[in-house]
């Protein structure tokens, strides 16, 4: 694999992890599960879902009940590339807005860290299985 074969897969390796997040914070389950194999493993704090119909459903069952506008932020992205198969560590943060009747601004709701195995089907990048750690205190 060349230098610029190399650049090119991680930078749409990074294009995946940004997209994700924009689909996650508008509420775009089934493109955020498409973004996965067809057997794909999104491993939460809160379950896990398998499959893009298990991801999709997962992701609908956290984001039940009245939530703050959010925004992921990925950050630290270490890509070791192995072929068609990639494996990612990077950090995330959520910021949120603060309660309306707060004038604090947008808070960090939580963060933690990312665990993938990225692999390259058809051309393209997807998770074959997403660890997120969370943080609490």
């Amino acid at each position: 694999m060349t230098s610029v074969e190399t650049l090119a897969d991680k930078d749409a390796i990074r294009e995946l992890l940004a997209t994700y997040c924009f689909h996650l914070d508008n509420d775009e389950f089934e493109a955020m599960a498409a973004l996965f194999t067809p057997d794909g493993v999104w491993e939460t704090a809160f379950g896990t879902g398998t499959g893009r119909a298990g991801i999709a459903a997962q992701a609908r069952a956290i984001a039940q009940g009245e939530r703050p506008r959010r925004v992921h932020q990925t950050t630290n992205i270490v890509i070791d590339l192995h072929g068609d198969t990639a494996m990612v560590r990077s950090n995330w943060l959520l910021f949120q807005n603060s309660p309306a009747n707060s004038s604090d601004g947008p808070v960090i709701g939580s963060g933690g860290a990312y665990h993938d195995t990225v692999v390259r089907q058809d051309g393209r990048w997807l998770f074959r299985h997403r660890r997120i750690d969370r943080y609490v205190k």
